[in-house]
């Protein structure tokens, strides 16, 4: 073989070798892009799953807490009555003095204290009503004017509302003034 030839040869097969550079970088590229884009699925499923699982830890948690929701609606009738109890053993001790009187009337507070209590115990408290209406946990039943009261102020609190934790069990019902 002359020198020609094998300069021909060395050109040859270094133009196949650059092309073949060529196609390899181009490869590469390609599989990198596809690296990327299979990085950037994986990142969002990832961030998808972390999301559902911290949603469905904090259902769990919530339904813990709200399990007794059904049953406490249920014992509110039963305060309610306790509550309607008191009030009118307070009016007729108030007209008689009688010591059975004065037994029944402690032992319905002390029976009404300790629902309260137990109430209490499960998270479940008493609606305040002080102050202004608001329609997230007040239901305003009827509006009464008042030279007394601001507008939309309490004037009077018909039925006691309720709530567990954070979530409103009955909204308390009152009149507001106008």
């Amino acid at each position: 073989m002359s020198q020609e030839e094998n300069g021909e040869l060395v050109e040859e097969i270094s133009e196949e070798q650059i092309s073949d550079g060529n196609k390899s970088l181009d490869e590469v590229a390609q599989l990198e892009a596809e690296v990327q884009e299979y990085k950037d699925k994986y990142l969002r499923a990832y961030a998808d799953f972390e999301n559902t699982k911290k949603r469905l830890e904090k259902d769990k948690i919530n339904a813990v807490i709200y399990a007794n929701t059904s049953f406490a609606k249920d014992i509110l009738s039963v305060m309610d009555s306790f509550d309607g109890a008191v009030a009118s053993i307070d009016a007729i001790t108030a007209s008689e003095d009688s010591p059975v009187l004065q037994k029944i009337k402690e032992g319905i507070q002390n029976t009404h204290e300790q629902l309260k209590k137990v109430l209490e115990k499960h998270g479940i408290k008493e609606i305040e009503c002080e102050g202004c209406f608001d329609p997230e946990i007040h239901q305003a039943i009827m509006q009464i004017e008042s030279d007394v009261h601001e507008d939309g102020a309490i004037v009077q609190v018909l039925q006691k509302g309720y709530k567990i934790k954070d979530q409103v069990l009955r909204p308390a019902m009152v009149s507001t003034s106008k």
